[in-house]
């Protein structure tokens, strides 16, 4: 592996079986991400492995690989998988999913990028096959797999998901319900040589495209991105989330998403726990205005 971030030893073993079962060498990989998936560059086969992290997440790399079949299907610019294997790939309790490396030499995707791609994927036929919208599902998931939390927080995480599923039954969506990327933000579009593509695509299911506004709303208000990227989106799409009054709910739940996210992994990567602690403050407090950075 390539040295520069630490890589818990689990992982090195996992994508190490992993690469051996397909052929592929994984010396010098380099790890990209580790939240939900340990995400690596492999040095001379230029492939992306995207090894899961958890049981909890295991649904979702199935349903990348046809997200992405799916996209590809539509035409719609994406990452694609690696052909020539059989997906997603499992040796032992290791699951793991391969993908052709795009290279980044393009311009920077903006929010303008992001909305044209959102607009082209709501626009495609809905698929019958791919799961429905549940937030809150995913979200008790992990806080059924949360390893190494104060149970004060997980009480106070299920009475949350409790209210917020409550006040999302009450929703009356404007736009028409589509296939939705469902974790659409800035950090998953990828600036190729071709054009901007969507990436991580575990979470495509069928639901409200609002929801994929969301993301970028409230990283302006809640991670201090530019405003740009938000009013760049809205126009490029033709909706601006901010002004529709269901907005403040799926801001809440969008917080609680990408606040639970971690929960499954605590023990494997406790680097996050500190951001963890003071977003559950927050919102606590009912905080809206603190600015919280990003988990690495």
């Amino acid at each position: 592996m390539e040295q520069g971030r630490c890589i818990p030893p689990e992982l090195e073993l996992a994508l190490t079986e992993i690469c051996a079962a397909v052929g592929l060498d994984p010396t010098g990989a380099r790890l990209l991400r580790i939240v939900n998936n340990g995400v690596f560059l492999l040095r001379d086969q230029r492939v992306v492995v995207r090894v899961v992290l958890s049981p909890s997440f295991t649904y979702r790399a199935f349903n990348a690989v046809e997200a992405a079949r799916w996209l590809a299907a539509h035409g719609v610019p994406a990452v694609r998988l690696l052909p020539g294997l059989e997906q997603p790939v499992q040796v032992g309790e290791h699951l793991a999913t391969f993908w052709e490396y795009v290279p980044e030499t393009g311009p920077m995707p903006g929010g303008a990028d992001l909305g044209e791609l959102l607009r082209q994927m709501h626009s495609k036929p809905p698929s019958p096959t791919f799961l429905d919208w549940q937030p809150m599902a995913d979200i008790r998931r992990r806080l059924t797999d949360a390893v190494d939390i104060d149970p004060a927080d997980h009480r106070f995480l299920a009475q949350r998901c409790d209210v917020l599923e409550e006040r999302l039954a009450g929703l009356r969506f404007p736009l028409a319900r589509s296939v939705i990327h469902a974790d659409a933000h800035l950090g998953n579009v990828i600036g190729g040589a071709d054009g901007p593509l969507l990436c991580d695509l575990d979470s495509l299911c069928m639901g409200p495209p609002e929801w994929d506004l969301t993301p970028i709303a409230v990283g302006r208000l809640r991670m201090g991105h530019p405003p740009g990227w938000h009013d760049d989106l809205a126009r490029a799409y033709g909706f601006d989330i901010t002004r529709w009054d269901g907005f403040a709910v799926l801001r809440e739940l969008r917080e609680l998403k990408i606040t639970t996210g971690v929960l499954p992994i605590l023990r494997s990567n406790p680097g996050v726990r500190e951001q963890l602690h003071q977003r559950l403050r927050t919102i606590r407090d009912g905080d809206l205005f603190t600015q919280w950075v990003p988990y690495s």
